[in-house]
């Protein structure tokens, strides 16, 4: 037999120098066409990328050099993670604002000599009569010959190269336009008569602003971005660093590297838990809302769980470590959301086809601009070219293109890890927001997943205790909730359960076995029918119970009827509430079980759920989910991640129901740490208003440049005399992308509860 392939390795690094949507897709294409390399996905946001390959082909070194030939750098994460990265964007943000300032201070001599000369024109005499026209010239020159060579070097620095490799980006644009107005102005300055005679004007100072307004729009960016990773940064920093530990008789305080699973673990009033664990000695009550999204103390008790992260409000306690390092809950969580926001969403495909034909097109188009104004300009022709030209490649840079998608994401999925909402995989925002059916298992999900029995009716001959009895021997081989129930209320009883033998069950149906000799079998009407036994005597008293949502088990001894149990499994606080907001959302619901049609259709009618499938055995959950409408639109499953793998999987959109100790269920694209149904509902709103968001961005950024991309060129002028100037397309440029990081940090104050961000608009 061949043995099954592999899962490819995976490696993440992160590339530095990137600035715009055509680096992150550069530095994207370049790792693709490596040998081995099966795919790369490059965030320009955390500047990290996410790369997958055959075994022994994800090389640094080799993926290292092939992204500095691009003309970026590239280095290995460290094990400092999210301090490393803020680190990172701080270190960013300060080398900005140095260069930044560097630049506007050099620049605003040049700025005043030439602009204040248009506005006030005895300034510029005053000056051209004590220093001398050319003087004011040669000291513009150097000025921006500084502020080019110095704060400005790195649009030249990788610009140039990446129009030699035919990989044109911002940076191209960026040098290419002030290039071309230093240049014609060192001409004009220098050598006047190579130029056609009244055509001899300088544009210093728009090389200079230029600069000086891209490098302040990047500091403005870097500072913006630097809040996007907040709520992951705020879930790190909820690590204690160390822990008390009991080491014999002695409480020991350690690192919490050093705790080891089996240590008890001493927690006072006001601290935080440093590992998941179970309660051993003591109450408390804990603040959990950082994990699950619960705003009320949950009470905790011995035997009961502790989460790594929550708060303990009061009282103290000790309790037993379970799970550490890695392993927690709370390492889990930021796991997932970090993956989450590596992702790409299926839009982002139809950016980056875009972004990469986008800078080549400007590129021809402010060529374009220049000829049609040199040949058609008159007299200003060449002047006219130049200028428009220069505005073209600046207006046009696709920094906020690139930047839409992902800031949009980071901030989404991190609102959703405050609120308890896990995206483990960033695709599942878009699926989500598309959704227009949501099914439901039933047990574990919109119920407790704890049956209690209810009633216990007996056929003539045989007694209460006898049933209870026979049905416990059996149910206590079983690990069924509904046998549980029956061991539960054998129990209150004080019935102890005898040996049963030759015990087999039959999945989604019953069991069966031999106690004390007889042979005896419990389970639904349909495993009744399959051994010939009818249930009909017993069929008033299963519908009285069905319409008041109790399964019914049926008790057969020794080939007889001997008695009907009622079982029922109480909804969860909140789903009648949940099924209800999820319809306020204009969403079908539907429910699945394998249980008696008419206690599904009960446990419908008191949640409001309108389609109902019933008496589905587990194998056959799939089919009766791909049988569900999908109303024109993608279809949701929520189920509890224990039985419900397989119909998870196969949805559209997979939602577990987490119980706020486990979320590492695979089948599942999203999960609600709580298990509060009302998560359904906050999951589909924040993914609406997440891709509202995304929308949004795009929107303005591709408007603005389909706007002002004409106007730059200089279609107005010939009519109403309005032109773009280079110094103002730089500045609306620098905006765009600062409007963008702005807009998608909104999602950061999404209040799940109103649909309306805090400040009283519609969320995104």
């Amino acid at each position: 037999m061949a043995n099954a392939q592999s899962p490819p390795d995976r490696l993440s690094l992160l590339v530095e120098g990137m600035t715009c949507a055509a680096c992150a897709n550069r530095v994207e294409r370049v790792i693709k066409a490596l040998p081995g390399i099966e795919n790369a996905s490059v965030n320009l946001v955390t500047a990290q990328a996410d790369i997958t390959g055959s075994t022994g082909a994800l090389d640094f070194s080799r993926i290292a050099n092939a992204i500095a030939e691009a003309g970026y750098s590239a280095k290995r994460p460290t094990s400092a993670g999210e301090d490393e990265l803020e680190a990172r964007n701080e270190a960013e943000s300060a080398r900005l604002h140095i260069r930044a300032l560097l630049a506007a201070l050099l620049t605003l001599p040049v700025f005043i000599i030439e602009m204040g000369g248009h506005v006030f024109p005895a300034f510029h005499h005053y000056l051209a009569g004590t220093f001398g026209e050319g003087t004011l010239r040669i000291v513009a020159f150097l000025l921006t010959g500084a502020v080019l060579a110095g704060p400005g070097r790195d649009f030249y620095r990788r610009g140039i190269p990446a129009l030699f490799q035919r990989e044109p980006d911002m940076n191209s644009l960026v040098a290419l336009g002030t290039l071309a107005s230093f240049g014609f102005s060192s001409i004009a300055t220098f050598a006047p008569d190579w130029l056609p005679e009244g055509t001899a004007h300088v544009y210093f100072e728009a090389a200079a602003v230029i600069v000086t307004l891209v490098l302040a729009g990047r500091y403005l960016e870097a500072r913006s971005r630097g809040h996007t990773n907040r709520a992951i940064r705020h879930l790190v920093k909820l690590r204690p660093a160390s822990a008390r530990i009991l080491r014999g008789d002695d409480l020991v305080e350690v690192d919490i590297a050093q705790v080891q699973q089996g240590d008890i673990v001493s927690i006072r009033p006001g601290e935080r838990i440093p590992v998941d664990g179970v309660v051993k000695e003591g109450t408390s009550w804990l603040d959990e809302s950082m994990i699950t999204g619960e705003p009320l103390p949950a009470k905790k008790g011995e035997g009961d769980t502790v989460i790594a992260g929550t708060i303990n409000t009061s009282g103290s306690f000790s309790f037993r470590a379970t799970r550490v390092g890695a392993e927690t809950l709370l390492a889990q969580i930021i796991r997932l959301v970090e993956n989450a926001q590596l992702a790409k969403l299926p839009i982002q495909a139809t950016v980056d086809k875009v972004t990469r034909v986008f800078v080549p097109v400007i590129l021809a188009l402010s060529v374009l601009t220049f000829l049609v104004w040199f040949w058609f300009g008159g007299a200003e022709g060449l002047a006219m070219g130049l200028v428009n030209a220069v505005a073209v490649l600046i207006i046009a840079c696709p920094c906020a293109m690139g930047l839409a998608t992902p800031t949009s994401i980071l901030v989404g999925t991190g609102r959703g890890a405050e609120l308890g909402i896990l995206f483990r995989r960033g695709d599942a925002l878009q699926t989500l927001s598309e959704a227009r059916m949501i099914a439901f298992d039933k047990t574990g999900t919109l119920t407790l997943g704890r049956p209690e029995m209810t009633a216990l009716i007996p056929a003539e001959g045989f007694s209460p205790t006898e049933i209870l009895g026979a049905a416990a021997t059996l149910e206590a081989r079983s690990e069924h909730p509904v046998g549980v129930a029956i061991l539960r209320a054998a129990e209150k009883e004080n019935i102890v359960p005898g040996l049963a033998t030759e015990v087999s069950t039959a999945s989604g149906l019953g069991i069966e076995g031999r106690v004390e000799g007889r042979r005896v079998l419990v389970g639904s009407a349909a495993f009744l029918k399959q051994n010939g036994i009818d249930p009909a005597p017993f069929s008033e008293r299963v519908a009285a119970l069905a319409e008041k949502a109790n399964t019914p088990l049926f008790v057969v001894i020794e080939g007889t009827l001997a008695g009907l149990i009622a079982v029922s499994d109480p909804l969860k606080p909140g789903s009648v509430a949940a099924i209800a907001r999820l319809r306020a959302q204009d969403l079908g619901v539907a429910m699945i079980s394998g249980d008696h049609r008419r206690t599904a259709e009960a446990i419908a009618a008191q949640t409001g759920i309108g389609h109902v499938v019933a008496e589905v055995l587990p194998e056959g959950k799939v089919e009766a989910l791909r049988a569900l409408p999908r109303k024109g639109g993608a279809l949701a499953f929520v189920g509890d991640g224990i039985n419900d793998a397989p119909a998870l999987a196969a949805a559209d959109i997979g939602i577990a129901v987490g119980n706020g100790t486990d979320i590492a269920i695979e089948s599942a694209q999203i999960v609600l740490v709580s298990g509060d149904l009302n998560g359904v509902a906050k999951a589909v709103a924040l993914s609406r208003a997440t891709m509202r968001n995304i929308h949004q961005n795009l929107f303005w950024a591709f408007a603005y440049n389909a706007a002002l991309i004409p106007v730059a060129a200089g279609i107005l002028q010939p009519a109403f005399g309005i032109t773009l100037s280079p110094m103002l397309a730089a500045g609306a440029m620098a905006l765009s992308s600062v409007f963008v990081v702005t807009n998608a940090l909104r999602l950061g104050r999404f209040d799940p509860e109103s649909g309306l961000s805090v400040t009283g608009g519609k969320s995104a």
